[in-house]
């Protein structure tokens, strides 16, 4: 299944993709959905329709409980940043004021003029788990999206700690759906990924190439702390950064920018001025 959130006049809702059509679930969120135990049941009701042309993507959890977010994950780009391989996933969070929805502009912050970008496979839990097994980091996986963590670099280096970096207001896309993981060969999915800037391929990669791929990281995040229905890990991002490029390559108002994952569709976003 291919699950999303969308906002109407009557607020956001939960939908199941249906060929052209949208299944309204009957929540107002994928949050809310995925919080029922038979979620994968309730995800196959029948309700009120809506066109997929024009649809307006929310975030496909518009409040979850965390965001936790891998740092060099793809080896490609581990190099690139001048590191060696790491025995550990590192570590970030981001917050729920942070994302936007698939289709929605990014606001470039007046405060910086280092905005890169990185695409992301990000899993979104479907159950809550702590210190799970295999068995049970399998279960917990309701699905994957696409999140472009775009970096504010400038704030991100001030310290040796990046989140200050990560977590500026409204500049996180992800969606526009959740897919479920027998659409896309299961909890641990090869999948191309890549951004397009302004119709220029930076980054492309497989998500097969994960150091640490999402079975591990829900058990070792859930090890520290409870994942809940509609929490979001995302993975990390390949080489193809704007701050490793030679001159150093950063997001302008203007600019389109373009994260996609395949078999999960995209997050397409224009640069705006604050």
């Amino acid at each position: 299944m291919k699950l999303a959130t969308i906002r109407t006049a009557d607020g956001t809702r939960a939908v199941r993709l249906d060929g052209d059509l949208l299944v309204d679930l009957g929540y107002a969120d994928l949050g809310e959905l995925f919080a029922e135990a038979d979620w994968q049941a309730k995800a196959a009701a029948s309700g009120t329709t809506y066109p997929v042309e024009g649809a307006d993507f929310a975030p496909v959890v518009p409040n979850p409980s965390k965001v936790v977010c891998v740092g060099h994950n793809y080896t490609n780009h581990i190099k690139e940043m001048g590191r060696e391989l790491p025995d550990y996933p590192t570590l970030f969070p981001k917050f729920a004021d942070t994302l936007l929805g698939a289709g929605d502009d990014i606001v470039k912050p007046a405060e910086t003029d280092a905005l890169d970008w990185e695409v992301e496979l990000a899993v979104v839990i479907g159950k809550q788990v702590r210190r799970a097994d295999e068995q049970q980091a399998t279960e917990a996986i309701a699905g994957f999206t696409v999140m472009n963590d775009i970096s504010v670099r400038d704030w991100q280096f001030r310290t040796i700690e990046w989140t200050q970096g990560k977590i500026w207001e409204a500049t996180t896309p992800v969606g526009p759906y959740v897919v479920t993981p027998d659409e896309v060969g299961g909890v641990r999915p090869a999948l191309e990924v890549r951004t397009v800037v302004d119709g220029q391929v930076v980054q492309q990669d497989d998500t097969g190439t994960l150091l640490f791929d999402p079975i591990f990281l829900v058990q070792y995040i859930s090890t520290v702390i409870t994942l809940r229905p509609g929490d979001i890990i995302a993975t990390g991002t390949p080489a193809g950064v704007g701050n490793a490029r030679d001159p150093k390559v950063f997001l302008l108002p203007g600019n389109t920018v373009v994260t996609e994952i395949s078999g999960l569709g995209a997050c397409t976003n224009k640069v705006v001025e604050a």
